[in-house]
């Protein structure tokens, strides 16, 4: 949508997932990629074909803990993804018995540690962080998930204002989309060294682990995690 045959279609805007759902529920947006906890609590209408998800491991969503898993009472946390939060806090509880109180904090992880037990690192903090160097615990939240359900996780999906009608928008994101997927080097020669990302790791990430589709898997596994998170996290 910046280079494509979609550019100019839409006035863009750059910012986090939970900002894009707070945009949206504001009015202030029409349509975001937003955390896949947000649609149901703005009742906003989720669109067809396109998330981001991932199959086993994600990468770019990585709880780090200086204590065992089963004893981390305070969990540092990125508030820019609300669903990598929740499903930290639900694994945590369900595979680890942990429940930890979360404390928001940017995501440095130096900073983090020095004030909770365990960070959980998103996106780019994530990928620039090297988990073979460190001494404790690195749980890579999409693995862990995945191999405790069998299912996709999918952190954010397409929504738009419910009252809104859109004719196209839905096929514009999936073209976008595969405009993208078929110029991965470039975009690869381009964010990774402006992001401080191992360009190799970049190429990995985006042609491995995430997954760009939203079929009837990932829609399983996301009606799975908003069923257990209704049941076994208090949001």
């Amino acid at each position: 949508m910046l280079h494509g045959p979609q550019k100019g279609l839409c006035e863009l805007l750059f910012v986090t997932p939970a900002q894009c759902a707070d945009l949206v529920g504001a009015g202030r947006a029409d349509v975001g990629i937003m955390p896949v906890v947000e649609i149901q609590r703005l009742g906003a209408k989720a669109l067809p074909g396109v998330c981001i998800a991932s199959r086993g491991p994600v990468r770019s969503i990585l709880l780090v803990s200086k204590a065992p898993l089963s004893r981390i009472r305070t969990l540092a946390a990125d508030e820019g993804s609300r669903t990598s939060t929740l499903l930290a806090r639900l694994i945590l509880a369900e595979r680890f018995g942990a429940e930890p109180e979360v404390i928001p904090m940017a995501p440095e992880l130096p900073a983090m540690l020095g004030r909770a037990d365990a960070a959980l690192l998103i996106g780019d903090a994530a990928l620039r962080f090297d988990p073979s160097g460190f001494p404790g615990e690195v749980l890579d939240l999409g693995a862990e998930w995945t191999r405790w359900t069998g299912k996709p996780m999918v952190f954010a999906v397409w929504a738009a204002r419910p009252e809104l009608d859109l004719p196209g928008l839905s096929e514009m994101l999936q073209a976008s989309v595969e405009f993208g997927r078929g110029r991965i080097e470039e975009i690869v020669r381009a964010e990774a060294p402006r992001r401080k990302i191992p360009e190799g790791l970049a190429r990995t990430y985006l042609n491995d682990h995430i997954r760009f589709t939203l079929g009837e898997e990932e829609r399983e596994g996301m009606a799975l995690f908003l069923d257990l998170v209704r049941r076994a996290v208090a949001v």
